[in-house]
């Protein structure tokens, strides 16, 4: 019985000793499996540490696994899936032990691009406008996730996109104010101060508090004073300011809008717009942005505009764009540089040494629509690529260097660009065909008017423009002296919004779409009648005076040209910011000078004199009072002269008593 036990023992070892050994085989080539499932799982972290991509399925290579990438392994298997513990019981199972199809990052496309326009300007200035896009191919709210992973795009705007529902966003911080008619029109327009224009996507129950959150987010990353901002110079157009993006919503109840005129601008707000780029300021064309030099300028603003844009031409999916624009004009004459010549480091005092590694288009521009056959000018270095562009109705020249070409920076390896005039002579300057001008009239400190001059410098044609005022509600608009006159007679508008203000909770606003004869001054005059205010809301500056917005005028203006209407071609970035949907005529916007109404203010010297006057009689009636009743007198001997001094001084030398 013994030798039975034994022998069935021993027949029980070897089968199950065979049957572990054939099950090892598919163990063994699950294995292999897995290893090359996680060497392509090693790939793909490589490659979303560049790409920054999303989720797509992505079947398993074949490729032999090399002794570097298999350090990825264990990491892998720990983060991305688990492993099933194996059954020592008996045979794996190689259905639950069979590895599911790995999911990996999807790979979005996300590009920067980067331009420098330098234009020479009619009265000897220079103006100098840089552009830098971002472009991300992903949708923040129709993929059903959050989005975590960031490239390019500043994750900080990501995510105020994502939490407050942005449709579009648009931000300025302007010092100076644009003379159209000596500069001409500028690539992108903006008024002096801070400008907020803002779209929020359909699904957002309150815009209003939407709003209130997103300015004082806006306010620290920006490190400016838009928490200031608030319902009393807050206004929603119903005409104005349509979306620049795709999806025309016409519901303005998702849109706010508001200005700061007397918004200063300095380095703290050149800093964090600086930092938003993807390659900050230590290489590529931001190399030039240099604090020092920007803000000793005649004219300085820089913006942020996020919108959505199409993808490709048919429109079939949703990318975002983020632009930065940042436009400065040096007046080298006043800066004791000489106002006929000048090159990139006597404006900056920097020169380019290489592109940003992050861009796929690295480009200066320099104007010379004037100088085509060198007779007014001359570059160096010189560049054999030139380009021409439709830019505001008026078709321009301009010479390229391409900075992601190595030839552009020559031996020494950077790129100062310099242009010496031959001739006295500033060449072709078209007049703008549209520009305005706003000032204050009247007398006294009860009742003022508002004077908006709209000037349409077309010879033959005519075009409506639509304007837009935004009035403090300290000062009290007569709408019913609103009188709109072109050439002498009346001008009716044929289409008027006003939306009356309420003391200390919002503003009067009025918009109105005025067609403009050609060749004309069109005059649009309104009476107010200033607001006596409370005592705390008055500045601490009253006497100074208080600033009142910028008018904003829209209008689709007749080109000298034909405008470019083709959205899928690559065309530079300063000349496809606004849609063009005609080539007979293109889009312009235009902003006033912001107005510096005096109020009646009262005598702020008065409580001053009172608390001194007050302060003396206390300090001398109740002060003497209250020694007369606190001081304790005591009867003292006189004492005696010099000479009884001596006499008591011998005295006690000889030791007598004394006297």
């Amino acid at each position: 019985m013994a030798a039975c036990r034994c022998s069935v023992v021993l027949l029980a070892v070897v089968i199950v000793g065979g049957y572990v050994v054939s099950a090892a085989e598919p163990d063994r080539a699950q294995t292999g499996k897995s290893s090359e499932l996680l060497k392509d799982s090693a790939d793909t972290i490589a490659s979303q540490l560049d790409k920054n991509d999303h989720v797509e399925e992505r079947q398993p290579e074949t490729s032999p696994r090399t002794e570097s990438e298999s350090q990825w392994e264990p990491s892998e298997v720990r983060l991305d899936r688990t492993e099933p513990p194996e059954n020592e019981d008996g045979p794996p199972d190689t259905a639950d032990s069979s590895v599911p199809p790995k999911t990996e990052p999807e790979r979005t496309r996300d590009e920067f691009q980067e331009e420098l326009v330098i234009r020479p300007l009619p009265t000897g200035d220079v103006y100098s406008s840089f552009q830098f896009r971002t472009r991300w191919d992903t949708d923040f709210f129709h993929q059903g996730k959050k989005v975590s992973h960031y490239r390019l795009f500043p994750k900080s705007l990501g995510q105020v996109i994502s939490k407050f529902s942005v449709r579009e966003l648009h931000i300025s911080f302007t010092q100076g104010y644009w003379r159209t008619l000596q500069w001409g029109q500028p690539f992108l327009p903006a008024p002096p101060g801070a400008e907020l224009w803002v779209w929020f996507q359909d699904s957002v129950s309150d815009v209003d508090r939407a709003w209130k959150e997103l300015t004082n987010v806006l306010s620290g990353i920006f490190c400016a004073s838009l928490n200031f901002i608030d319902s009393t110079n807050t206004v929603q157009p119903s005409a104005s300011f349509k979306p620049l993006g795709i999806g025309n919503v016409t519901e303005h109840r998702f849109l706010r809008y508001a200005v700061l005129p007397r918004e200063i601008v300095c380095t703290e707000n050149l800093t964090p717009w600086k930092k938003l780029l993807p390659c900050g300021s230590k290489t590529g064309i931001a190399m030039l942005l240099k604090s020092e030099k920007l803000f000793h300028t005649s004219f300085h603003s820089q913006a942020v505009h996020i919108r959505p844009v199409c993808q490709d031409g048919a429109c079939r999916s949703t990318a975002w764009e983020l632009r930065q624009t940042l436009s400065v004009v040096f007046d080298l004459h006043a800066s004791g540089q000489g106002k006929r010549e000048w090159s990139l480091f006597k404006m900056f005092s920097r020169t380019l040494t290489e592109p940003c590694p992050l861009a796929s288009s690295s480009k200066v521009y320099v104007d010379v629509t004037d100088n085509t056959q060198g007779e007014l000018f001359e570059l160096n270095p010189a560049s054999p690529s030139l380009t021409q562009a439709a830019v505001l109705g008026d078709r321009r020249n301009y010479t390229v260097y391409d900075l992601l070409n190595p030839e552009s920076f020559g031996t020494h390896r950077s790129l100062n660009i310099l242009l010496k005039w031959k001739s006295q002579d500033s060449g072709h300057f078209l007049r703008p065909l549209l520009h305005a001008e706003r000032y204050v009239g009247g007398y006294g400190l009860q009742t003022g008017e508002i004077h908006t001059l709209v000037y349409n410098s077309h010879p033959f044609r005519a075009f409506p423009a639509l304007l837009l005022e935004t009035v403090p509600w300290y000062l009290r608009l007569y709408v019913h002296t609103l009188s709109v006159t072109s050439k002498g007679r009346e001008n009716t508008p044929s289409y008027i919004h006003y939306q009356p203000s309420k003391d200390r909770q919002r503003p009067h606003l009025l918009e109105m779409l005025v067609q403009l004869p050609p060749n004309s001054v069109t005059k649009v005059t309104v009476q107010f009648e200033r607001a006596l205010l409370k005592w705390t809301e008055y500045t601490p500056d009253p006497n100074h005076g208080f600033y009142v917005g910028s008018s904003v005028l829209s209008a689709l203006v007749p080109s000298v040209v034909a405008m470019d209407t083709n959205r899928t071609k690559d065309r530079p970035l300063f000349t496809s910011f606004f849609p063009c949907m005609e080539e007979s005529s293109y889009f312009i916007r235009v902003y006033t000078e912001p107005l510096l109404v005096n109020l009646p203010t009262p005598d702020f010297s008065m409580p001053y004199n009172v608390i001194c006057l007050t302060c003396t009689v206390v300090a001398v009636g109740y002060g003497s009072l209250y020694n007369l009743l606190t001081r304790s007198f005591q009867v003292e001997e006189p004492s005696g002269g010099l000479a009884k001094r001596l006499a008591n001084a011998i005295r006690r030398l000889r030791g007598v008593p004394l006297l």
